[in-house]
């Protein structure tokens, strides 16, 4: 057992609480919808990035890269000044959604380069140039471009040409669970020396001037100074904590600067401030030079340790900060042994990472999968909000219009968030998303499997699940409808910790029943003719269709969704796995089985058989939505996932275990016999040739056959970076139609959107995403746990290359690879194209940056460029292609 898994066993059993502090600061709060206070929800514009730095936060906190306590009280960051911006660079910037040519974006370079589990060690990079930074640049030309073009990032301004930047490395370690240290390593690339202020900054959550009686509030905290370089911490729920700043590394003075984390009121609304000292201090401070700004006597909610320093070319310089439990406290911080704790955790993450990284990747293989890792727990955060109370607003604060009580999200008002929670991106994406979390814990079952199932868990609890069993999507809308992944998220995550040798029964369990609410709300809400057939809203791939599919249609008309569909038999076939895996040491669990088979069968029927001939269409050997106008049925034929979707409701039943399961083995046996009319189309009615097991999916053989050649074709889903969401033959077959005297049309774009369909900041028309292609290899790989080499493929199609399904699965896994991999050593990778990587610039090249998708035909990296969530599945599928599971 490695130290770090020690640490983890530590922290489950309650030992030791070393997941206490981690890096679960936001990177945008500003913004968000937890901090809208305005009518009409416009939470761009009511709390702004020029706000950010003089207004205090109601639900949380934000800062450069980050630490906080899980329950963000205490926090630290880091804060920067080149001597020729307009603002102290305290956090990251970006355009706001109206800004952006394709919804907002962040305007920054920054990496995540290692985190073990419990964040016993951390290190994060955030480069900043010497020269201004281009903010209104950005503005502007971004502002000037269309949908057609590309976005203007901050490499395209060149204020990064001749390496004329900073390089600020920030690592922790820790020494216990509240002994934690920090350094910076700063390293001026540039070929010429350049003075910079570096401020770590450490401070309280406000948590006291709002007049709330829930938890989390409390009384003013305080920080005050109790040496030249040292100050001690009084918090009503946190113990008191000794904090200190390092020597200047240049032996030259350091000053300890103190404010309130307290909005200025004067400057924003005009108003008396609460106290003459505010969160915008040090900005005022060190660059507006105003010496006021902080207070004289030492003591506030905030402190600051500035260094000014002047770093020569090529030289780097390094600043330490540390901060203890004071009945903990060492007497000298900053002695040897501070350098022999890094050295320790940097070996200890090592150690750890060496049994979970298969040994036979490359070298570039393991620093990618390493990097995945570390952004997948980089993104963790403390997720606030109590939408009662967010409605009604405080009562020490003027109270928001009395609209908003029947606004956005009023009937979700038992929502209760204050947990740390895997965000999909916190800058973009500083909220939860139920279906990207999904996708999270699939690798975070490899690392941290704990945290992973209560992750899956908290969801389904009571505080989030909605009373009538749906839940909650993400904070703009959680009544909005996404894909049902949570069941196989949490029966993924079960065989992957039973695979570690710790199968937890009571988990899977506990998960289902909650599962049964949410899967009876499925049926109740989306299958609105009960014919079986779902045509559910919005379902996650925003603009893939020829509809809106978050908005109605008009009167006498109805979507008959192929992908809605296949998602509910997909549904169905995952709970009726849980049941039977249930069932193997609790028979009673056999009768749901029975329920979710015949669930299953009734909906692929239909599939099979609506409007006499199914979402399945002959002609083209795919599946279509239909849309019913009228009376009448029109397959919309548009070739994307929407048709490849039915091919992942697929589970294998193991004969053996149904022997052992009289009940559930008669009423399989009495469709099989009595209900040929349902199971016609059912695969499930094969045997494999050693006859232990029965196949359950949508297509039968010469179907599946029929699509997986369509995939695996190159002119129409096959990249060569994975699976295209739709068909490039749109490129010049684009699908059109009139409808209600509308011209409707969809093409093949396999770069970001072309239109403004979902705030045009995502495309489902083109673009590889990695949940879906993850979902379909899946699927491939138990098709051939079934048919092994009975069923075999051309891959690539018209190759000559005949290949089992599990060799098909890996060949997009290796394809997907190709967007993180080098070809060769001094070769770019294809999804940091136009990100500052050349040959001749090898600065860039040990950085990865994981994108929400990427273009089908480049393979350049799209939308938010740190959705380590489901991206981080890159480090799975490497792990398949290095082992025999």
């Amino acid at each position: 057992m490695t130290p770090e898994h020690r640490r983890l066993q530590e922290n489950e059993a309650r030992e030791v609480n070393w997941k206490r502090w981690g890096p679960y600061l936001s990177e945008r709060q500003w913004g968000t919808v937890r901090e809208d206070y305005s009518e009409g929800g416009n939470s761009w514009r009511d709390f702004s990035h020029e706000q950010s730095r003089s207004r205090a936060y109601r639900w949380g906190e934000d800062g450069l890269l980050g630490l906080t306590d899980r329950e963000c009280r205490f926090c630290f960051s880091i804060a920067l000044w080149n001597g020729n911006d307009p603002i102290l660079k305290e956090r990251l910037f970006g355009l706001t959604g109206p800004e952006g040519n394709h919804g907002e974006d962040v305007k920054e370079c920054y990496y995540y380069l290692d985190s073990t589990p419990t964040h016993s060690y951390c290190k994060g990079l955030y480069r900043y140039p010497h020269a201004e930074y281009p903010y209104g640049e950005l503005k502007r030309v971004n502002a000037d471009r269309g949908l057609s073009e590309l976005e203007y990032e901050i490499n395209d301004t060149g204020i990064f040409a001749e390496n004329r930047f900073f390089d600020v490395q920030m690592e922790t370690a820790k020494k216990s669970a509240d002994d934690i240290l920090v350094r910076l390593t700063i390293t001026n690339h540039g070929p010429d020396a350049h003075s910079l202020c570096v401020l770590p900054q450490l401070w309280f959550r406000n948590t006291w001037v709002w007049g709330c009686r829930h938890e989390g509030c409390s009384l003013k905290p305080r920080i005050e100074a109790s040496g030249d370089l040292q100050f001690q911490t009084e918090h009503e729920t946190l113990e008191p904590f000794t904090g200190e700043f390092g020597p200047h590394p240049d032996g030259d003075t350091v000053e300890m600067l103190f404010t309130e984390n307290e909005t200025n009121q004067e400057q924003l609304f005009d108003t008396p401030n609460f106290s003459p000292y505010t969160k915008d201090a040090f900005h005022r401070y060190v660059v507006d030079g105003e010496l006021a700004a902080v207070n004289p006597k030492r003591r506030g909610t905030k402190v600051a340790g500035l260094y000014r320093l002047n770093i020569p070319a090529g030289e780097s310089r390094e600043i330490r900060i540390r901060w203890q439990r004071t009945d903990h406290e060492s007497q000298t911080p900053f002695d040897e042994d501070f350098q022999q704790i890094f050295t320790d955790r940097i070996a200890e993450a090592d150690q750890f990472y060496a049994t979970v990284i298969p040994k036979t990747v490359s070298d570039d293989e393991r620093l990618i999968s390493r990097q995945a890792y570390a952004g997948l727990l980089w993104t963790k955060q403390f997720y606030h909000y109590i939408v009662e109370d967010w409605l009604h607003g405080d009562d020490d604060i003027d109270h928001p219009p009395e609209a908003r009580k029947q606004g956005r999200n009023h009937h979700w008002q038992h929502m209760y968030a204050r947990d740390i929670l895997s965000m999909p991106d916190k800058w973009e994406y500083p909220w939860f998303a139920a279906w990207d979390l999904a996708f999270h814990m699939i690798p975070m079952a490899k690392i941290d499997p704990e945290f992973a199932k209560r992750q899956l868990t908290v969801l389904l609890r009571e505080w989030y699940m909605h009373p009538n069993g749906q839940m909650p999507a993400y904070e703009f809308d959680f009544g909005d409808v996404n894909p049902p992944v949570h069941a196989w998220a949490c029966l993924r995550v079960y065989q992957i910790t039973a695979k570690q040798g710790k199968p937890d029964r009571r988990f899977l369990a506990t998960a289902f029943q909650r599962l049964l609410m949410n899967f009876t709300w499925w049926v109740n809400q989306v299958d609105g003719n009960g014919d079986n057939v779902f045509a559910g809203g919005f379902l996650g791939l925003d603009n893939i269709g020829v509809f809106d599919r978050s908005a109605g249609l008009p009167e006498n008309t109805q979507l008959e969704q192929a992908d809605g569909t296949a998602w509910m038999a997909f549904y169905c076939a995952t709970m009726l796995s849980i049941s039977l895996e249930l069932a193997r040491e609790d028979e009673a669990y056999a009768e749901m089985a029975s329920k979710f088979l015949d669930h299953f069968i009734r909906i692929t029927d239909a599939m099979n058989t609506i409007d006499g001939t199914g979402l399945w269409n002959e002609d083209d050997q795919f599946y279509y939505d239909h849309l019913q106008v009228d009376g009448q049925s029109l397959p919309l034929k548009v070739r994307s996932l929407v048709g490849l979707l039915p091919l992942i409701a697929v589970e294998i039943l193991d004969r053996e275990l149904i022997d052992q399961l009289p009940a559930f083995k008669e009423k399989l046996a009495w469709f099989l016999k009595y209900r040929h009319d349902l199971v016609r189309h059912i695969s499930f009615a094969e045997q494999d040739n050693r006859k232990t097991s029965l196949l359950l999916s949508i297509p039968s053989k010469e179907r599946l056959k029929e699509v997986i050649a369509t995939i695996l074709d190159e002119s129409e889903f096959l990249s060569d970076f994975g699976i295209r969401s739709m068909s490039k033959r749109h490129a010049t077959e684009p699908f059109e139609i009139q409808f209600r005297g509308e011209k409707l049309r969809v093409a093949y774009v396999p770069g970001e959107s072309d239109s403004w369909m979902f705030g045009g900041n995502s495309n489902w028309r083109g673009p590889i995403w990695f949940p879906i292609n993850f979902l379909l290899c899946e699927a491939l790989e138990r098709y051939h746990d079934f048919y092994g080499d009975d069923l075999q493929v051309e891959c690539p199609k018209g190759s000559g290359n005949l290949v089992n399904l599990q060799q098909a699965a890996e060949e997009i896994y290796g394809r997907l690879g190709n967007l993180f991999r080098r070809p060769t050593p001094s070769s770019p990778r294809a999804c940091l194209a136009g990100e500052g990587e050349s040959p001749e610039n090898k600065i860039w090249h040990q950085n990865v940056l994981f994108y929400e998708y990427f273009h089908g035909d480049t393979g350049r990296g799209l939308g938010a460029s740190h959705q380590t969530g489901w991206t981080a599945l890159i480090a799975t599928c490497i792990e398949k292609l290095h082992t025999d599971d």
